[in-house]
């Protein structure tokens, strides 16, 4: 290959790549550094024996975010208060025209998700993502892993199960979701908590990332009453120079929170039967640094 046609192979599959890469890490920098190292793999390795590009790269990336995940659990860091996967831009547009593939796909980036397979092992967690997400053969996983098939098989198993038994079990068309969330902002922002009441579940929870570097609650709301009074309080205090961004974050609609044009944090809703049943609140700054560029 020339060196054009080397770069054109790896940009081709560039975005697979950081599909991969961040459903694996839950984390946007983790997976862009992976997807790179990748690339250097690519670009300066022997390609003589490659006869399928996508399948050797997706190979290649899956293993370097394995040991990534394994060096970030070793570590064994503490996050301060509950910790949420790093927001994630996902606009599949026309490039996956499928109804069904394109829900897969936004599924398997949802924050609550995410957050569940965070338990898995970084193996469980490669198989669960290269099978449930992208639709890979077992036989193909197993050879991209170095390991049996009935192995491979046995990991998915577990990791299905895990992930099946704590996701949310309902689905909202997403022209409800961003209603709901168009309606849930405009009662939080105008302090109706007769409407903010209304629109939440008896049993709704609150889920705030900040990791210790800006106020969010260290633990997570528990109730429709603790989680509208809880965003009132936060109304009153105010933002300076407020404004708001509706995004695609994690495969469905997201509120980005502006102070003075800067990302303050981002407000996303998990909906069931017409109410909100999970708000999850991102203000980590170190999650929301990347958002600044999205227009």
């Amino acid at each position: 290959m020339t060196t054009d046609t080397v770069t054109d192979v790896f940009e081709e599959h560039r975005p697979v790549l950081l599909g991969v890469a961040y459903r694996m890490l839950g984390r946007v920098a983790d997976a862009e550094d992976v997807v790179q190292d990748a690339w250097l793999r690519w670009s300066g390795g022997d390609r003589a024996e490659v006869r399928e590009p996508r399948g050797y790269l997706v190979r290649v990336t899956t293993r370097l975010a394995i040991d990534r995940l394994r060096q970030i659990k070793a570590h064994g860091e503490t996050y301060v208060g509950p910790w949420l996967p790093e927001p994630y831009v996902t606009d599949f547009g026309d490039t996956v025209p499928d109804a069904a593939e394109r829900a897969v796909l936004a599924d398997s980036v949802s924050l609550a998700v995410l957050v569940v397979m965070e338990s898995l092992s970084p193996l469980e967690r490669a198989v669960f993502v290269l099978r449930e997400a992208f639709g890979y053969p077992y036989a193909d996983i197993a050879a991209m892993l170095d390991r049996g098939e009935p192995a491979v098989r046995q990991l998915a198993g577990r990791a299905r199960r895990h992930v099946e038994e704590r996701r949310p079990r309902y689905e909202v068309d997403p022209a409800e979701r961003r209603d709901l969330t168009e309606r849930f902002l405009a009662a939080a922002a105008d302090g109706d908590l007769a409407g903010l009441l209304e629109l939440l579940a008896p049993d709704a929870r609150l889920v705030g990332d900040s990791g210790g570097r800006s106020r969010a609650p260290l633990r997570v709301l528990e109730s429709a009453d603790h989680v509208g009074r809880f965003l009132l309080g936060v109304a009153r205090k105010g933002v300076p120079d407020l404004s708001f961004r509706f995004l695609e974050l994690n495969g469905g609609p997201a509120v980005l929170v502006l102070s003075a044009g800067k990302p303050d944090s981002v407000v996303q809703l998990d909906v069931a039967d017409g109410r909100v049943r999970t708000v999850y609140v991102i203000r980590n700054p170190d999650k929301l640094r990347p958002l600044a560029e999205v227009r």
